[in-house]
């Protein structure tokens, strides 16, 4: 029995009496292994055989493993301190730098078979080149009774043609898919023997469509049938990267049929010879860290030598290809304080220029007369109207009319009646647009689609549709 002692509960006595009894059993056991000699030997027995001799190991330097990012706790950094601000800049200043390697421009000549970024490999032997209310979306302007009550012969034959516009069968929409990312600028190229579609996305990438290939009929046998010939045909479709940053503009002028020139954020304007199959750069800032993004360029029919080109900061350029950029000639006018969405030149009197804004004006400029010194340098305004929102783009057609688009969701036509009639410096006192169209402009920019259309289709033309009709 274990004697009681005081302080000690019931259950303190029992476990310690358990105890007692657990440990007399174990050693009695430990006696009885070892008089039947079952129990270890104090020391193990050696080995008949002769120890193997031990590998000399070199000794291990002990590598500290920094973690790949560490906060400034971790750091000893205290928080709001002088040292977390100067590693805060730091880091801001690293990723500021690694974002502008990315999108520095690529000077000089590039193959066009080495920025391929998807579809077919290129092939230059390939036959290349053969007040009104807000507009609702998907709504149509003009249905079958306004067609069937025009008066006007030429304008209900047009209305017509309109009308029985269908979009291409040869694909689905959601296969022609031209570039990668969000278009942000589309043109037909004028050539009248292939449909060819050129499209610039958000990131540099220029893709090329040609709508024109013979597309595989499918014949009534059956789905599997159908599924096999969609393996085997695809949309005829190459995309390029001329440039690092967003295209503007893709702009085709008559005298190189076979060159595509584009402009871009990345603040260069290249020219793509298909023919050639190489990629130019005609206009680039003299110092290749000045960045000045560019939002137009257009190449007058008079002078095949001068380009022509606009930037989101309001500047109007003029610039002659025979010279490299850091020799000139190269002038710059400052036309507006905001961004110039985009302009255009009149096909018969280049010294007239229009632009649009993102001041919601629509301006007309005489080249023929610059006064002013330096940045004060000005052209001849001839005419000015104001929309209610900004105007996105300004086109001049065949006949020398001028189409605007703008984010009031309207179509605005202005004619200009003996343009080649006035003398350098000539005023216009009220200028209004002639017709004004409903028309969803939630849109880049506008594109005259070809040249053989007349000039009132391409007045109706002339707003940037999203899908593809023929």
């Amino acid at each position: 029995m274990v004697k009681k002692e005081s302080g000690l509960s019931e259950y303190e006595l029992q476990r310690q009496a358990n105890i007692a009894k657990n440990q007399a059993l174990l050693k009695e056991l430990q006696l009885n292994a070892a008089s039947a000699g079952i129990a270890p030997s104090s020391k193990p027995a050696r080995s008949s055989t002769a120890p193997k001799p031990k590998k000399k190991t070199l000794p291990k330097i002990k590598e500290e493993v920094q973690p790949r990012r560490s906060s400034a706790r971790l750091q000893g950094i205290v928080a709001d301190s002088e040292t977390a601000k100067r590693k805060a800049d730091d880091y801001a200043e690293i990723q500021r730098e690694a974002d502008r390697a990315k999108r520095q421009r690529v000077s000089g000549d590039i193959n066009l078979g080495d920025i391929v970024v998807a579809g077919q490999s290129w092939n230059k032997t390939g036959s290349w080149l053969r007040d009104v209310k807000p507009a609702q979306p998907y709504e149509r302007t003009f249905g079958d009774d306004d067609v069937k009550s025009t008066a006007d012969k030429d304008l209900r034959e047009l209305r017509e043609k309109m009308s029985g516009l269908e979009l291409w069968e040869g694909f689905e929409p959601a296969r022609i898919k031209i570039t990668p990312e969000r278009i942000y600028a589309m043109a037909f190229h004028p050539t009248p023997d292939k449909a060819l579609v050129f499209a610039g996305d958000k990131l540099g990438n220029l893709g090329l469509f040609d709508a024109s290939q013979p597309v595989v009929k499918h014949e009534d046998g059956g789905d599997d049938d159908a599924d096999e010939l969609d393996a085997h045909s695809s949309p005829a479709i190459t995309t390029f990267k001329p440039h690092t940053r967003t295209i503007s503009t893709i702009h085709f002028t008559p005298t190189q049929p076979s060159s595509v020139f584009t402009s871009s954020y990345d603040s260069s304007i290249r020219k793509i010879d298909l023919e050639k199959a190489v990629s130019v750069e005609v206009y680039a800032p003299a110092d290749p860290s000045d960045d000045e993004p560019l939002s137009g360029v257009c190449i007058p029919a008079s002078d095949p030598n001068m380009l022509y080109f606009a930037s989101l900061n309001g500047q109007f350029g003029m610039h002659d290809t025979r010279t490299s950029s850091a020799t000139g000639p190269t002038h710059s006018l400052t036309l507006s304080e905001k961004k110039i969405g985009g302009f255009s030149v009149h096909p018969l009197h280049p010294h007239l220029l229009a632009t649009a804004s993102l001041d919601r004006t629509l301006k007309l400029w005489d080249l023929r007369r610059i006064t002013g010194k330096g940045d004060a340098k000005l052209p001849a305004l001839v005419a000015e109207h104001e929309s209610k929102l900004s105007v996105s783009h300004a086109a001049f057609n065949a006949a020398g009319q001028i189409a605007t688009s703008s984010y009031d969701d309207t179509v605005k036509i202005y004619n200009l009646s003996n343009a080649g009639d006035w003398e350098a410096g000539h005023e216009i006192d009220e200028w209004a647009p002639s017709t004004i169209v409903p028309h969803n402009n939630q849109v880049r920019k506008m594109k005259v689609p070809c040249k053989t259309h007349s000039p009132l289709e391409r007045d109706l033309l002339l707003a940037h549709h999203t899908q593809i009709a023929h």
